[in-house]
């Protein structure tokens, strides 16, 4: 699976943009706030539906337009598919496959699998619940349709519990129609949190393997899931919550408030690990990541790199880079000289000025970088 081109029009600072790219590694180069990450997050887009930085559609599109388009041509199993995109400020996206409108974003999914890394990623450890949760989240839409049906099912379901306590502020005689939420609640949080217990249990079995190399041996990596609470007592706990759910008028129990642990040698790098455990544990996540979604989706998904080499050290960057392999990549980056000496080949080179990218042969000499 590749992407072979993309075609943006009011995207971002982007009225109009056509780029081809190579089935191996493309670099965007340029200065910061030129529009390299707007099209890393197009593409993301047209995988998933979504803005890798949880943006709005209406943020998205052009200050002095009222919609945009991302049209995207993958090639997956031999053959040529066309993703379209219609954004709209006032009203939901419009998406088509080859022509045909979908009403699912999980008829989407799967056309695409993408791995993005970002500056952002590499603190994933030492940041809020949030962080970790949206990281997980955001994987197993991609890998599991059933998963996406029931977070969003259980996400509507929060927001209208949480409305409805609201309410009996002002009408307590509705406090028995609680009942009816917590009831869907529960069915659907149970599957969400068996279902990132298993995703979890799938990547330590990847990641232990990955960080031990990437330490050079010193650690034994784990992740350890820490629910809000487990699907047999859910039904239960919730009920004991009910009038303090009340009072603060928002839900204080369920999957919505889970976390993460990053256990290295039974230390948790999450709270007592130093800066560099914790980025060289963000790097193995993702790492752990991209060989997961190869190994459930039997196929090869594109990496996006966002400015991410610039927050490593030369040995992070070279098991990075030497870890790409075959995978299709795009990199953004605000100069060459991060590749230079990595012994990496790169077969298009971008640069990225304003909003207009323009095509450079990667055989002048200030890009190559075979034997520098």
């Amino acid at each position: 699976m590749i992407i072979k081109s993309l075609e943006l029009e009011n995207f971002r600072n982007y009225g109009t943009l056509s780029i081809d790219f190579d089935s191996g590694t493309n670099i965007l180069y340029g200065d910061n706030a030129q529009g390299k990450t707007n099209i890393l997050e197009a593409i993301f887009l047209s995988a998933t539906t979504k803005s890798h930085k949880g943006s709005k559609d209406r943020d998205i599109i052009n200050f002095d337009a009222q919609e945009a388009h991302i049209r995207t041509y993958v090639i997956k199993d031999g053959l040529e598919n066309r993703v379209d995109m219609h954004l709209r400020k006032n009203k939901s996206k419009g998406i088509a496959i080859n022509g045909q409108k979908i009403k699912k974003a999980a008829d989407l999914l799967g056309l695409l699998n993408v791995v993005f890394f970002s500056p952002e990623d590499l603190s994933i450890i030492k940041n809020g619940p949030a962080d970790r949760r949206r990281f997980v989240d955001l994987e197993l839409c991609q890998l599991d349709s059933v998963y996406l049906h029931d977070l969003n099912n259980y996400n509507k379901i929060i927001n209208q519990r949480n409305k409805l306590l609201k309410e009996l502020y002002f009408n307590p005689e509705l406090k028995d129609t609680l009942s009816i939420w917590d009831t869907q609640l529960v069915a659907f949080g149970s599957k969400v949190i068996e279902r990132r217990s298993v995703f979890v249990d799938q990547l330590n079995e990847i990641l232990y393997e990955i960080h031990l190399k990437l330490s050079g041996g010193k650690e034994k990596l784990k992740i350890v899931y820490e629910p809000d609470v487990l699907s047999d007592n859910f039904e239960k706990k919730l009920e004991i919550s009910q009038e303090k759910d009340i009072k603060f008028k928002q839900t204080s129990i369920g999957p919505h408030r889970d976390d993460f642990s990053f256990m290295a040698d039974d230390i948790d790098i999450r709270r007592f690990g130093s800066q560099g455990q914790q980025r060289t544990a963000a790097l193995s996540l993702k790492l752990a990541e991209l060989e997961l979604v190869k190994k459930v989706t039997k196929d090869v998904p594109l990496l996006l790199l966002d400015d991410v080499l610039s927050e490593l050290d030369s040995s992070r960057q070279n098991y990075l880079l030497n870890s790409i392999g075959d995978i299709q990549t795009i990199i953004t980056c605000t100069g060459l000289e991060e590749f230079v000496n990595n012994r990496f080949e790169i077969n298009k080179v971008f640069e990225v000025s304003n909003a207009v990218v323009r095509n450079i042969d990667r055989t002048l000499d200030h890009v190559q970088l075979q034997g520098h």
